[in-house]
């Protein structure tokens, strides 16, 4: 890392300078050594820091004005309502690959970085794989899975529906949950468990999916878990619902939301 090469280098060099240039003894020496490499890498991370949030903050912003937008197009259409759901959700989708893209196009710049901030590559990897799957480009996802950071319950649940979706064997899917949900803090486990759940029952394995969320109340009191446990317990697999988790849950991309098409209201006069 640059930085730090830099660092080290007016360390190196404020020592031999105290030492050589001015006679101070070896103590001094080595303290002042010491001293310039700290504040030369304060300094230098300050400064990188600082431009890393300017451009990750330029991302974000593209990412909300779009939102933003879109927002504004769907509150429309409460009063104009569209021809169809289908056709809204096509144009939603296209608004939202555009943005997107835009988003995309702004994480190169942290490539500047590269060289300076640790880990970085696969801090911009992880960005890239989660804009990728807003829009669907699994090739893409797929190619940055290996590269990227799953270290919050959202891209570790988004690591499982992959898994899931490319037919992963349940046993390697069991092992990435088992490690994402074990240092979780109370409630941080729901779209996991939700996730994980729904998967089992998928793969017609009802009795696993009461136990995971057996477990996963332990560290929860969420009412979907909590509701869809009992459901499993009562036989009554057909009512398991991730429905109430919300945006969460779909942006999962394993379930469509369910829309029902509002009838518009007569005006009578």
């Amino acid at each position: 890392m640059f930085a730090i090469l830099i660092a080290v280098a007016a360390g190196v060099l404020g020592g031999l300078g105290l030492g050589f240039g001015l006679g101070c003894g070896l103590g001094w020496s080595i303290t002042g050594g010491i001293l310039a490499f700290v504040v030369v890498q304060v300094v230098l991370g300050r400064i990188i820091q600082k431009r890393v949030k300017a451009a990750m903050d330029s991302v974000q912003g593209v990412l909300l004005e779009g939102q933003k937008r879109l927002q504004a197009k769907m509150a429309r259409w409460q009063t104009r309502p569209p021809g169809s759901i289908q056709a809204a959700q096509a144009e939603i989708a296209r608004d939202q690959k555009v943005f997107v893209r835009e988003a995309l196009e702004q994480t190169e710049v942290l490539h500047t970085f590269d060289n300076w901030v640790p880990m970085m590559r696969r801090q911009i990897a992880t960005a890239q794989f989660q804009l990728y799957w807003m829009i669907k480009e699994f090739k893409k996802v797929d190619e940055l899975m290996p590269k990227a950071l799953f270290l919050d319950p959202t891209t570790n649940a988004m690591k499982l529906a992959r898994m899931y979706m490319t037919d992963q064997p349940v046993e390697e899917m069991a092992k990435v949950y088992a490690r994402a949900t074990r240092r979780l803090r109370y409630n941080q486990n729901v779209l996991l468990a939700a996730a994980w759940s729904w998967i089992l029952i998928q793969k017609k394995d009802v009795d696993g999916a009461f136990k995971a969320l057996n477990a996963a109340l332990e560290k929860s009191d969420n009412e979907t878990l909590k509701t869809n446990r009992d459901h499993l317990a009562n036989n009554r697999v057909a009512h398991f619902s991730n429905a109430a988790i919300g945006d969460q849950w779909y942006a999962l991309l394993l379930e469509e939301p369910r829309i029902h098409q509002q009838r518009p209201r007569q005006q009578w006069r």
